[in-house]
């Protein structure tokens, strides 16, 4: 069973079988902004505990094959030291100390002279030097005893890293957050996947300075009352030094003060009026972005060189393969060193096959050219494609591109095109000046916000869909495999603002 992430919904198998029609009757749209208020604390737990117990039964299920064939040579192998030392609950001393000795205090061997002094030495005036090691040196050897069992569950896990997650899955404060989320967009707890815990997880870890630095100020604003011209004003800088933007920053301000002249508003309300503001401007076009079934979709990826465009495109193939799609890479990026190189090892671990010229500087047209008869002798559904990225000569590559999008356009006029533009979220508003570069001659369509970690404001995703009227595809918030994901303008703006 896989399960589709553009849908956001479990699939009876991997080989995409299902009909358009069928993947339309459950799309993964946003929930209302008034649905979260209607569900009381108690539901929300509920939720959460019964969507722990079907993840937990699910990965019970899945598990045994894997663990019952693995996990016991290393415990044999733990158990074998073990009994020759002894049969009773010492196995802290036994497994730091293989030898025999250890167990019996009373021989006078050397290897149990370490043990013995604390015992011998009763009457020696340097008890009390010699108690407090002994003290010390039994806390070692639990320390090391404790630590040692650890890594036993982590050796299965070294096949795929999706089957890390039911491992590590903790009912704690982030899980039943995620597990709120999920429920406010209407979601059912058999219908949730240890994927969307984790990845919930990891965006609001990757938006944690900005969320933490809007959260506190906001907070001080809650003790001073109703909010005033004053705090309007201060929530309107917070939103600048997120990289909001001016246009997105003065759009949200309007609404809040034509809020306050209608009524008073309270803090606690102007926080959720912010969120509802936020994910209005974030919803650009059909919120449910995926590739047609049984249909050939090409997305054409661009974006300057050291935004991730490469890792992007090896992510973005990860997410269709395990979404159940006939996914084909065309390497089209011919004239940056080792770019071709680059995308087969990430093809590679997503598993996808590439489409490659081998001579160097090959033409990026004829490359694609070539993909496209491959994809539709294989009947793949989905081809991505990479393009150079050079904004020193902006003339060229803007040839290039338009070259490319004419083959595309000549060659599967049938297609589904998508033209994607991938930003470094860390570049701010610098990435709005690319947009526009791009925007003309790639007739863009999306935008991929990547490396939304630590160092990243996220309030540049809403200057790109205010500014440049371009919907937020896909975001990532980390280097890994399964770092990123479709976009989702609720589950952003939560993790933004979030109070946990």
């Amino acid at each position: 069973m896989a399960f589709d992430w553009f849908r956001r919904r479990y699939t009876d198998s991997t080989d995409s079988t299902d009909s358009p029609g069928e993947a339309e009757s459950s799309p993964p749209a946003p929930a209302p902004a008034t649905e979260p208020a209607e569900i009381s604390p108690e539901d929300y737990l509920a939720f959460a505990k019964a969507a722990y117990a079907n993840l937990k039964a699910r990965a019970a299920a899945q598990a045994p094959p894997a663990t019952e064939e693995s996990a016991p040579p290393a415990r044999a192998e733990s158990v074998q030291l073990q009994p020759p030392a002894s049969t009773e609950d010492s196995g802290p001393l036994a497994q730091a100390e293989p030898r025999e000795p250890v167990q019996s205090s009373t021989p006078t061997q050397e290897p149990a002279s370490p043990e013995s002094p604390p015992v011998q030495p009763a009457a020696a005036p340097s008890f009390f030097d010699l108690a407090p090691r002994a003290a010390e040196r039994l806390q070692a050897l639990q320390a090391s005893a404790v630590d040692e069992p650890k890594p036993e569950p982590v050796t299965p896990a070294v096949a795929p890293s999706p089957e890390t997650g039911p491992e590590e899955l903790v009912f704690d404060e982030g899980f039943r957050w995620s597990a709120e989320i999920l429920a406010a967009q209407g979601r059912k707890p058999e219908e949730i996947s240890v994927e969307e815990i984790s990845w919930l997880q990891k965006l609001r870890r990757g938006l944690g300075k900005t969320r933490l630095n809007l959260i506190n100020q906001l907070k001080a604003l809650v003790g001073r009352g109703p909010l005033d011209q004053k705090a309007v004003e201060e929530i309107e800088a917070l939103l600048l030094q997120a990289d909001v933007g001016i246009d997105a920053t003065e759009q949200i301000i309007q609404a809040l003060q034509k809020r306050m002249r209608e009524e008073v508003v309270p803090p606690e309300e102007a926080v959720k009026y912010l969120k509802q503001q936020m994910r209005q401007m974030l919803t650009v076009g059909n919120p449910t972005f995926a590739p047609q079934r049984d249909t050939l979709n090409i997305w054409l990826i661009v974006g300057v060189n050291g935004a991730g465009k490469t890792t992007t495109i090896g992510k973005i193939a990860h997410v269709a393969r395990k979404s159940g799609y006939r996914c084909l890479i065309a390497a089209a990026d011919t004239f940056r060193a080792a770019a071709v190189e680059q995308l087969k090892v990430w093809a590679e671990r997503a598993g996808v096959e590439v489409i490659a010229n081998p001579s160097p500087n090959a033409d990026p047209a004829a490359v694609v050219f070539d993909a496209i008869t491959a994809a539709k002798a294989r009947g793949t559904e989905l081809l991505l494609v990479d393009t150079a990225g050079r904004l020193q000569n902006k003339k060229n590559l803007m040839d290039e591109l338009a070259k490319i999008r004419r083959i595309v356009d000549k060659k599967a006029p049938e297609a589904k095109v998508e033209s994607l533009l991938v930003l470094d979220a860390t570049q701010g508003q610098n990435g709005l000046r690319q947009a526009e570069v791009f925007a003309e001659a790639a007739k863009l369509s999306g935008v991929i916000l990547t490396k939304l970690d630590s160092t990243a404001k996220g309030g540049i995703a809403l200057a790109i869909t205010q500014q440049m009227n371009l919907p937020i595809r896909f975001i990532g918030a980390g280097e890994g495999l399964e770092d990123l994901r479709p976009f989702s303008s609720y589950e952003f703006v939560e993790a933004l603002l979030s109070e946990y």
